[in-house]
């Protein structure tokens, strides 16, 4: 399982965000530049469509994630929590696993590229977190010919690995962090647009003067 939540924040503030980050996890920033690839079961593989991601890290392109997301926890505990819990399925693989999916009857959906940074950390759970901008390919597999579908915004996910008996404890643990960058963006369950903040600009302007000095 996975805990996750997801914001925006405009480009402009996302170098007072990383600072932030910076300062909350004590890491430095991994570059981001992910291949994602997500592809739908034919009508051969049965009567329900399987949806897989398949994702190249093209900072290190070997080896491939392969991702199948399932379905959210439901239910009046599920509504109390404010992440999203959802089952996940996920795994290594050589750059053939997309061939080896086509022979196996799944078609390509759609492809994007993610570019941005990404920080992982421990924090009562380990807890990583992506910010990035979402762009599409003019051609296909075209990774050098793209165009921003999210311009002037870049997407920030939060995402922690829980299991059956501890997501409760995960779930809290990312909803306390998510506290600390309240001030930058709104973080909620996917789907669940908040818009931007209000107060970014003003935080972003106190932590750029600050240069991410300040004791969090």
């Amino acid at each position: 399982m996975e805990c996750v939540v997801q914001g925006i924040i405009e480009t402009q503030h996302v170098e007072a965000l990383e600072i932030l980050l910076q300062g909350l996890c004590g890491v430095h920033k991994e570059h981001l530049r992910v291949h994602e690839l997500f592809l739908k079961s034919g009508p051969n593989l049965g009567h329900v469509t399987s949806e897989v991601r398949l994702l190249c890290n093209l900072e290190h392109p070997e080896p491939w994630t392969v991702k199948h997301v399932g379905g959210a926890l439901r239910g009046a505990g599920a509504e109390q929590i404010s992440v999203l819990v959802r089952n996940m399925v996920e795994s290594k693989a050589s750059k053939n696993v997309l061939r080896l999916f086509y022979a196996l009857g799944y078609k390509l959906d759609h492809e994007l590229l993610r570019v941005g940074s990404a920080f992982h950390f421990k924090r009562g759970a380990w807890i990583t977190v992506t910010v990035s901008s979402i762009n599409k390919m003019l051609k296909l597999h075209a990774i050098d010919d793209t165009v921003p579908v999210t311009l002037g915004i870049q997407v920030v996910e939060v995402t922690a690995p829980a299991t059956s008996e501890n997501y409760s404890e995960v779930a809290a643990a990312v909803s306390s962090f998510c506290e600390y960058l309240a001030p930058l963006l709104h973080l909620s369950k996917p789907g669940v647009s908040t818009g931007v903040v209000p107060t970014a600009a003003a935080a972003a302007a106190s932590l750029m003067s600050d240069g991410g000095g300040t004791t969090l």
